[in-house]
């Protein structure tokens, strides 16, 4: 759903009957950037879509950027850059950085490399995600930094792998992750 679009119709005035007629408009008002959208190639568009959903999340207070701190640094084709700065609501028992919230980084990270390379209208589910630690992570750390590339995308599977690694540039985790594609309308099976 474009809530710009429902926004902008909104915002039109309602014309009355005693008004002079108005030529008519078209059904659908043209956004602001629609015409460089239906000029972008599909990556780029795909490229867009993304930053423009964790922009959305970020502002809106929902999803991971938000609940973990979690931020899109870099998205390219076939690659995305994210980073994590370590907090308390990422604690474990041990006071250092849970392994989830790792896990969740860099499983970000990888479904985003995937993402940019899909064709238009086929989204993605993970199926798998393995992941090695190699180090802790004080909670008083600077900030981590995943990135992660698509190896593979086929018809229906495709697969990335992420590093993680610490300000200083040691490798924190590694890891791969198995996607499942599905077409947008139909959803995973």
């Amino acid at each position: 759903m474009d809530r710009t679009l429902d926004r902008d119709r909104a915002a039109e005035p309602v014309v009355s009957a005693e008004e002079p007629e108005q030529p008519e408009q078209p059904e659908h008002p043209e956004r602001p950037g629609q015409a460089d959208e239906a000029a972008e190639t599909g990556q780029a568009r795909r490229l867009r879509e993304l930053t423009d959903l964790v922009s959305h999340g970020l502002t809106a207070g929902i999803g991971v950027g938000h609940s973990l701190g979690v931020l899109l640094s870099e998205l390219g084709d076939g690659l995305s850059v994210w980073t994590l700065t370590p907090s308390p609501a990422a604690a474990n028992a041990m006071y250092t950085v849970h392994g989830g919230v790792i896990s969740t980084l860099m499983d970000t990270a990888m479904g985003s490399a995937v993402y940019t390379r899909l064709p238009d209208g086929m989204l993605y589910t993970t199926l798998e995600l393995k992941v090695n630690f190699i180090r802790a992570v004080a909670l008083d750390d600077e900030a981590l930094t995943c990135v992660a590339t698509a190896v593979h995308v086929g018809r229906r599977t495709a697969t990335a792998e992420a590093r993680v690694t610490n300000h200083a540039g040691a490798l924190v985790a590694h890891g791969t992750s198995t996607c499942l594609l599905f077409e947008a309308a139909g959803g995973p099976a």
